[in-house]
């Protein structure tokens, strides 16, 4: 198996679920950092939110955006792809609700035209898992694997 196939199946095991991220995004050159949800799917992570938010409209504005978790990074562009009910968000709608079943119900109201989901494509992103580090170049479908181990104490 080559190493960007490999690198996609981690990608899988470590975050097509409920997973968490600061997500960065800016507006006139001012960064803009909160936490969120996301789902991975087929290279991008998805968002359920709303679209008057001020990450969507800073997202509208440049959609170039990052997510960090632990020492996991990533790149990737942004995009509005609308409102969970559109029938093109139909598969992507199952696997969210299903994600996020212990909530998505209780904080989102699918009545509500201005609910909405945004598709990260990644463009490139750092992870690693039991004792390998990859890095990836998503546009160019190449990946590094290295020996990675997490040494760093967190304190809180």
């Amino acid at each position: 198996m080559k190493v960007y196939e490999k690198s996609l199946e981690v990608m899988n095991e470590l975050f097509a679920r409920d997973y968490q991220f600061a997500l960065a995004t800016s507006n006139d050159n001012i960064p803009s950092v909160r936490f969120i949800d996301t789902y991975y799917f087929n290279k991008s992570f998805y968002v359920v939110t709303y679209a008057k938010s001020k990450k969507v409209k800073e997202m509208e504005n440049n959609p170039n955006v990052s997510l960090c978790s632990k020492l996991y990074r990533f790149s990737g562009i942004a995009k509005n792809i609308g409102h969970p009910l559109k029938s093109d968000n139909s598969e992507i709608r199952e696997k969210l609700i299903k994600a996020f079943e212990p909530w998505y119900f209780e904080h989102n109201n699918e009545k509500d035209e201005n609910m909405c989901y945004i598709k990260i494509e990644l463009t490139s992103g750092f992870f690693y898992k039991n004792g390998t580090g990859f890095e990836v170049d998503f546009r160019a479908k190449e990946a590094k694997e290295f020996p990675f181990e997490f040494d760093i104490v967190l304190v809180e």
